[in-house]
C-alpha cells in the first residue's frame, strides 16, 4: 500500500492541452484587440498564475506597460486589467472545448493510480466558468479527476497561495501534506506546492514551460530535444521541485521513490 495518499495535477499543459495553447492565444488576441502585439513568450511568461493576475503581470512587463503607454498615453489601471480580462475570458471560451484532449500517458497512468489507492485532485489557473467547459469535455475522453477547484474557490487566492492544494486534501481526506504531491508544468505550480509544503513534481514534455505543440517536438532532432528537455528540468530543479518527469508515465515510479523516502 502506498504511503502517498493523494496526486494534484495542474489541467493545461500537465494532464491536457499538450503545449497548453489555449490561455496563450487569447492572450495574445485580448492584447492585439486593445492596440498592444504582444509575443508568445511573454504571453506565457506568467502561466500557472490566475488569469487576472497573468494579465496584471504581463502589463507590469516594462515593454508591454511602455507600448501601453505610448498607445493610451498613461500607465495601465485596475480598470483596464478588468477590462482585459473579461475580454480574455470571451476569447477563451470561444475555443477552450478544442484544447481538452488528454496528454498522452495521463489516463494509463491515473488508472494505475487509482488500482494502487490513489486519490486523484486537481486545481488550476482557469476560473471556474472556464472549467465548467474543460472538465465535462475532458471526462468525455476519459480523464475525470476525483475533485478539482480553482481560485474561485478560494476567495480569489489561487498560485502561489497554497489554498488550491488545502481545499483538495480536505476534500479528499488525506491526512498530512507529507503524504500528497503536486504535479504542474510551471514555476507557479512548483511555488504552490512548496508553500503546501506537499512534495512538488514538475513535468516537462508538452508543458507550457517547453511551449511547444506535439507536432513541434516530435520535429526536432533527438540532440534538440534532449538539449531542450534537459534546460526545462534545470529550471524546475532551481526553483525548487523535488522531481522532473519527463511524462506522466514516469510519475508511478517518482511516487514509489517518495513511499521509500517516507518508510526511513
Amino acid at each position: 500500500m502506498s504511503k502517498v495518499e493523494g496526486v494534484i495535477f495542474d489541467w493545461a499543459g500537465t494532464t491536457v492541452d499538450f503545449g497548453c495553447f489555449a490561455p496563450v492565444n487569447a492572450f495574445v488576441t485580448v492584447f492585439k484587440k486593445a492596440g498592444i502585439e504582444v509575443t508568445i513568450e511573454e504571453a506565457r511568461e506568467p502561466m500557472g498564475l490566475t488569469k487576472i493576475d497573468h494579465i496584471r503581470t504581463m502589463l507590469s512587463m516594462p515593454r508591454i506597460s511602455a507600448l501601453w503607454k505610448k498607445e493610451y498615453g498613461r500607465e495601465f489601471t485596475e480598470q483596464d486589467v478588468e477590462n482585459l480580462n473579461a475580454d480574455f475570458e470571451t476569447a477563451l471560451l470561444e475555443t477552450l472545448a478544442a484544447y481538452t484532449d488528454p496528454k498522452p500517458e495521463v489516463l494509463e497512468t491515473i488508472e494505475q493510480l487509482r488500482k494502487q489507492g490513489l486519490k486523484i485532485g486537481s486545481s488550476s489557473g482557469y476560473t471556474q466558468k472556464m472549467m465548467e467547459v474543460v472538465v465535462p469535455e475532458a471526462e468525455k475522453k476519459g480523464y475525470r479527476p476525483d475533485f478539482y477547484i480553482t481560485a474561485d474557490g478560494t476567495s480569489g487566492l489561487g498560485r502561489a497561495y497554497p489554498y488550491m492544494i488545502y481545499r483538495n486534501m480536505e476534500a479528499l481526506k488525506l491526512t498530512a501534506a507529507r503524504y500528497v504531491v503536486k504535479i504542474g508544468d510551471t514555476v507557479p505550480d512548483i511555488d504552490e506546492a512548496l508553500n503546501a509544503e506537499v512534495w512538488s513534481v514538475a513535468v516537462v514534455i508538452g508543458s507550457s514551460e517547453m511551449g511547444l505543440s506535439e507536432e513541434e517536438f516530435h520535429a526536432l532532432s533527438e540532440p534538440e530535444q534532449e538539449e531542450l528537455i534537459s534546460g526545462i528540468e534545470r529550471t524546475f530543479i532551481e526553483h525548487g521541485a523535488d522531481f522532473t518527469i519527463r511524462t506522466l508515465g514516469e510519475l508511478p515510479g517518482i511516487i514509489e521513490e517518495i513511499d521509500q523516502r517516507l518508510e526511513k
